[in-house]
Order: C-alpha cells, then structure tokens, then sequence
C-alpha cells in the first residue's frame, strides 16, 4: 500500500488531528471551566452551542479567504489566531469575568475554526494520488475515531491540574497543528484561468445529502443512546456497551474500505444505514439495538469517504477550500437536528428521520448517471 509510504499524508494527518482535537475537547473543557468558575455548568453547554454556531456562520468565508490566500498559507495564519482567542478565553475566564463575557468571547475563535477542517482537506487532494484519495480517506476516518474518544479523556485528565488547563492545551494543539501544516505537494497541471468558476450546487446537493444524512442518524443513535437503552430496562451504564459497538463498526468499516482501496457505490451505504435506522428505531431488544448501531457504524466510514471523494471531482480547484467547508457545516448542522429531535420527539421516531434523509439521498442519487456515482473521475 503506497500510502502507508508516503510521508506527506502522515504528516497532513497529523496536522489535520490535531487540528480536530481542540473540538472534541471543548464541550467537557468549556464545562469544566465554567463550572469552577462561575459555579454553572449549564454556562459550559451555552458557550459550547455557541462556539459551534460562531462555526458554522465562519465556515464558508474562511474557507473562501483560505481559497484565496493559498490553503496552506492561510492555515498557517489563521491557526494561531484560534490559539490567541482560546488563550485569551481561559484567561478571561480564570479572573472572575461575567457570564456574557465569556459568551463572547467564544465567538472569535468559532468563527475562525469553521473553515479551517475545509483548508486541511483541499490539502489533501495536493499531498496524495487520485489512486490512492479513497484509501487516504478512510484511513483518516478510522484515526478520527481516536482523536473523537481521545479528546475528552484528555480533558479529563488535564482538569485534575487546573479548569482552566484544558482550555490552555486546546489552544496550544491548534498551535502544533499549525506547525505541521503539509508545505511540500504534489505538482498538479496549473490552471490557465484566473477567474474564479462557481460551485456546481445542483450537482453537489446528493454528496452533501449523505454527509447530512451520516451527522443526522448519528447524533440521534449517540445522542439518545441513554433513553434507547432505558427502553431495553438496562442500567444506565449499558450505554458503554453501544459506544463500544458502534466505534468499533465505525472503525471497522472504514478498515474495510481502505483495504478495497475504490471509490464504491454510496447507494449501499445508504441502503445500511436505511435497515440500520429502521431496526435500532423498532426496538427488537438488545440484539436489534447493537445490530442496527453495528449496521450504521459499518456505513458511516464508507459513506463519508464515498462523498468526499465525490464533492472534490465537482469542486474547481479555487474553491475546494470553501466547498468542503460548505460540506462540514451541512454534515454538522445534520448533528444539530438529529440532537434537537431527541430533545422534542418520541425516541423511536428519531433514527426514523435519517432513514429518511438516507431514503432521499439514494433517490437523488438514482436519477444520476452511473459512471458519476462510483466510478473515478478522469478529469478532476
């Protein structure tokens, strides 16, 4: 496997988990901070939504102006910045400031951090092979599973020297990411054309279909894990279990796909998370639970590996930056829905909304031509 040999990756890998790594951290680090700060916990969850809105509104024109100034440069600049506003957050916070203070000050960083997963990636696309982007993919996907379980036990951890420490060390990754930032990439034919091309929507819209479908049945599946369980009349504490299950299936799958090493047809990943979706929502007792989870887990890497190597043959070259950013903010707000319905609607309909969003994207997808759906592009 070549990929395995190619340094530029490892090192766009690392930069790009490092990167990740300061939002896994924040909800139990905001949490953590304005508990022993301000006595509320309750503060941490309204900053975290916060610092997530102030994400998706700064994911598009950061990732515009990163198209602009060259992904790499930007990445560069703008990662630091993250670290300044994420240094000066724990700061303000351990001096007693008030509520709205803190509030605002977790605006800044969010809006710079919403583009940058969206830099990282268009770097990808000049740091390995056509060949071997579906494999560069999934193996990023399994190693992101890591960086998700990591990032909290690593809060956890920092919290016992400090609240504030947590803070500090997230702004401290994104200083480390920046350092590792892929210079060297592989020389692509130019482009001739200054002019900036438009992002072909219409033909993005069933790629970005199934990233929204993989954030909306998975936040309703993690989300709502402790009612799916107490439905089972299981302790609390079985909730373990269905973690174990689905980063397994998750890592797993993704395995799988690597080793396969094509593209592959995002129409059976969908029709997975469609039975998945369907048995976790029926409840047939612990062994439809784990199966649907297992069933879901398995697709999840695949189907976000097929749509991303998918979204970066109809993005141009000058906006791959800003339409992956565009594509992290629809798979994020996708997470968003799926936590909101657990919040408003009966447990057992909420898998049933992205069975429905996984049954629309597959139709966008049927009305295709075959040769767009899994086959590579000889012109991206």
């Amino acid at each position: 496997m070549t990929l395995l040999r190619n340094s530029g990756y490892w090192r766009w890998s690392a930069g790009v988990q490092l990167n990740r790594l300061p939002a896994t951290m924040a909800p139990l680090a905001f949490t953590v901070l304005t508990t022993a700060t301000t006595g509320s916990y309750r503060l941490g969850g309204v900053m975290m939504a916060v610092f997530v809105a102030a994400e998706m509104v700064g994911a598009v024109p950061t990732g515009r102006l990163l198209d602009r100034v060259g992904p790499a440069r930007g990445l560069v600049v703008l990662l630091p910045l993250v670290a300044a506003g994420l240094f000066l957050l724990a700061a303000v916070a351990s001096a007693g400031a008030p509520d709205w203070v803190l509030l605002a000050l977790a605006i800044p960083p969010g809006l710079v951090a919403g583009g940058l997963n969206g830099g990282f990636r268009t770097l990808l696309a000049a740091t390995v092979t056509e060949d071997e982007l579906p494999r560069a993919v999934s193996v990023d996907a399994m190693i992101l599973e890591g960086v998700i379980v990591g990032g909290p036990l690593l809060v956890a951890l920092l919290a016992t020297s400090g609240p504030a420490v947590p803070v500090l060390a997230m702004a401290v990754v994104a200083l480390f990411a920046a350092l590792l930032v892929p210079r060297r990439t592989i020389q692509r034919d130019p482009q001739r054309t200054v002019e900036r091309q438009s992002i072909p929507v219409a033909a993005c819209v069933p790629w970005l279909a199934g990233l929204f479908t993989v954030g909306l049945l998975l936040s309703t599946i993690e989300v709502g894990l402790l009612p799916l369980v107490q439905r089972l009349g299981a302790p609390d504490s079985a909730t373990a279990i269905v973690i174990v299950v689905l980063c397994a299936a998750s890592i797993t799958g993704s395995a799988l796909y690597a080793a396969r090493g094509k593209v592959g047809d995002p129409r059976l990943f969908l029709a997975g998370f469609v039975l998945g979706g369907i048995v976790v929502s029926a409840g047939f007792g612990w062994a439809g639970l784990l199966g649907g989870v297992a069933l879901i887990g398995l697709c999840t890497g695949p189907l976000m590996a097929v749509s991303s190597v998918n979204l970066q043959k109809l993005l141009p070259e000058r906006r791959r930056s800003e339409g992956f950013s565009l594509a992290f903010t629809v798979q994020a707000s996708g997470f968003g829905l799926g936590s909101l319905a657990i919040g408003v609607l009966p447990v057992w309909l909420c898998p049933l909304l992205g069975v429905l969003a996984a049954l629309v994207s597959c139709a966008m997808l049927v009305a295709r031509p075959r040769r767009a759906i899994g086959t590579p592009s000889v012109t991206s």
